[in-house]
């Protein structure tokens, strides 16, 4: 199952580019809408690349900050003028462009630094692959979940490899 569901993220990855080009592959009435939309307990809310449509739903949800782990680029399916667009929304933004080939401590202790309130952060990248890893390393060394309940979660996103199983493993 848990390669079914890295399978699923990259695939899901592949039809939210598309969606930029073609709108007819985009609903976007409901937070669980968002591709690979993940609410972590009541803590705060992991997904992929939010549209900016997206972006509304989660302001009148009640979140008022908004972290993004991936690089700003066309590969990464990112909106290129995010900041400007949470900004017009009044959302605080954090960036924090974490390299997918090289995941490093130092990106993950910018993280726990900005993680805001419980329930007002949502936390986004590309596919949410980042995202769920450094959600894992949060709950299990900084809120001292256990590890069972952190890798249920990060697995319902995909089954990290390489550098990202060492990532989570420190």
């Amino acid at each position: 199952m848990r390669h079914t569901n890295t399978a699923k993220t990259v695939f899901g990855f592949f039809r939210a580019v598309l969606s930029r080009w073609l709108p007819f592959l985009t609903s976007s009435s409901d937070l669980k809408d968002i591709y690979n939309y993940l609410p972590i307990d009541d803590f705060y809310a992991t997904s992929g690349q939010p549209s900016e449509a997206q972006f509304q739903l989660i302001k009148a949800a009640g979140y008022k900050t908004i972290i993004n782990l991936a690089p700003t680029s066309v590969l990464e399916n990112s909106v290129i003028e995010e900041r400007a667009i949470l900004d017009q929304l009044g959302l605080s933004y954090i960036h924090i462009p974490v390299d997918f080939k090289n995941p490093t401590d130092q990106d993950f202790k910018k993280f726990v630094a900005n993680v805001g309130e419980p329930s007002s952060t949502w936390v986004h990248c590309a596919a949410n692959m980042r995202v769920s890893a450094f959600t894992y390393r949060y709950r299990t060394e900084v809120l001292g979940h256990s590890e069972q309940s952190a890798k249920e979660d990060l697995q319902q996103i995909w089954e990290p490899v390489g550098v990202w199983s060492k990532f989570i493993e420190k």
